[in-house]
């Protein structure tokens, strides 16, 4: 103890254990540890063996076909194997295919059809909330039948139904008087038909995520509003609205990707015999002809990866504008 240090604070360093004093330079910081320690090393060690098996996938499945998909863009294949470097031959070849403003425009029709469903799946959404019960469970299941079913059997027992001479569509519209057109035959409707089974399709998986959107969204707001005397109307445009916006945004996004990336339809529901064929087919369905069809490895590959970049330049797109409408809370 020295000299000029009062008996009670001395008492209180020998209570604590305190040592000798130590200077600001030796005094060690509170909640810091060696960068290097064991114990980082080793919850490292554990982080990055739990993320390597998908991280592998995610190499192997995804992230090396790209490259391997944008190496062979620039490539001409021969009959046996084996390619040649040809430059941006394949990617002029595919700008100047007279097919392609034609399908780019089955596309675009298409995926904006698909977008067009949304709004259907949110009133689906709100009328399967109000039920409650055991048949709240049978409506989610009927609903989500068609996203589980096989797109082929989908498209089988669709091209039954758009027949033009013995489908059940034509034959309930034949009973209000109304001929109805060869839905599947005649490329005026292919794509229009091939859009509400789109929509037919994603409805149950939309219903599910919209739903869960509405049960996250507090009562009390909807109390509140009632007290200021908003009705059902104002509520959806002012709190329902805005609060499934982040629900919107994300099934817009899948809606688009999966919208530009419609090939199965096309495939199974016209056939390649098809007349309408030619006027309906979309940009997926140019790769496939392409790649599997005509043996053109190479322009196939250009396609791939056009559209890759298409995809990602329309998803930025999508992030950078949901800040002007998507609120989060």
């Amino acid at each position: 103890m020295s000299a000029t240090e009062s008996p009670s604070i001395a008492a209180r360093k020998a209570a604590v254990g305190a040592g000798p004093e130590r200077g600001p330079a030796q005094r060690p910081v509170a909640g810091r540890r060696p960068r290097f320690s064991k114990a980082h090393l080793k919850e490292w060690a554990w982080g990055y063996a739990m993320i390597a098996p998908l991280f592998l996938g995610l190499v192997i499945f995804y992230l090396w076909p790209i490259v391997q998909s944008a190496y062979f863009s620039f490539t001409s294949w021969g009959v046996f194997g084996g390619q040649q470097w040809v430059g941006f031959q394949n990617y002029s070849s595919f700008m100047s295919d007279p097919q392609l403003p034609r399908a780019a425009w089955n596309t675009v029709k298409y995926s904006l059809i698909i977008l067009a469903g949304i709004p259907l799946s949110i009133v689906f959404a709100a009328l399967m909330n109000q039920v409650s019960g055991k048949y709240a469970s049978l409506y989610r299941v009927l609903y989500f039948i068609p996203v589980v079913t096989m797109p082929a059997a989908v498209a089988m027992i669709w091209r039954w139904l758009y027949n033009g001479d013995y489908g059940l569509i034509n034959y309930l519209l034949s009973l209000v008087g109304i001929h109805g057109p060869h839905w599947v035959s005649d490329d005026r409707y292919t794509v229009w038909a091939m859009g509400l089974v789109g929509i037919w399709s994603s409805l149950g998986y939309n219903m599910i995520i919209f739903a869960a959107g509405l049960k996250n969204i507090p009562r009390q707001y909807y109390e509140a509003s009632s007290l200021d005397g908003a009705g059902r109307i104002r509520q959806f445009f002012s709190i329902t609205l805005p609060l499934l916006s982040p629900s919107i945004f994300f099934v817009s996004v899948l809606s688009v990707i999966g919208g530009l990336q419609m090939f199965d339809m096309v495939l199974m529901m016209l056939g390649k015999t098809n007349p309408a064929l030619a006027g309906s087919k979309t940009i997926a369905y140019l790769f496939y002809e392409d790649a599997f069809v005509t043996g053109n490895q190479g322009l196939a590959a250009a396609i791939a990866v056009v559209l890759t970049l298409v995809l990602l330049v329309l998803t930025a797109l999508q992030f950078r504008l949901q800040k002007r409408w998507v609120h989060y809370g």
